[in-house]
Formats: C-alpha cells, structure tokens, sequence
C-alpha cells in the first residue's frame, strides 16, 4: 500500500499541493491506495479530505495534509491487520 498526498485519481505524481492550489481546487486529502505498476493507480482504500483555505500556501496545505496522512494510514495498517480490509 501506499499513501499519496492528494485525492486520487486528482493530482498523480510529485507537486500535488502546488497543483492543487494553482488548479483552484477547494479540497485537498490523502489516499491510501493499493500499489500496481502504474503510478498512483491503484485501487483506493480510503481518504480523508482537508479544506484548501483561501490563504493557503504549498507549505501550509503539505503540512495540514500531512498531519491527516498521519491518522489515516496508521487506521488502514490497522485494519489491514484486523481484516477489515482484504486484498
């Protein structure tokens, strides 16, 4: 598995704070994705959204976006383990 910071399918790849901004996106997020040989196309576990607020810049989006990587990918490891989701 791995964690993206953006709400895949939006925004595969590196810069996705940046993209978001200049996109004029209004939410950014995490995802958690299953890894396939394809960049960031795996099927998606879960997300979790978080607001682009009006001043936002690439910083301070990447670090609001981090800290909810920080929740939801520690809650997919477990409940990976837990079986509440199967591969």
């Amino acid at each position: 598995i791995n964690v993206h910071p953006s709400l895949l399918p939006k925004h595969k790849g590196l810069h996705t704070h940046r993209r978001a901004i200049e996109a004029g996106d209004t939410t950014s997020g995490a995802t958690v994705h299953w890894v396939t040989e394809e960049l960031d196309s795996g099927n998606i576990i879960r997300q979790v959204e978080v607001p682009i607020q009006t001043d936002d810049s690439e910083d301070s989006l990447q670090r609001r976006v981090l800290e909810a990587e920080h929740t939801l990918y520690p809650s997919v490891i477990r409940d990976l383990s837990l079986g509440l989701i199967s591969c």
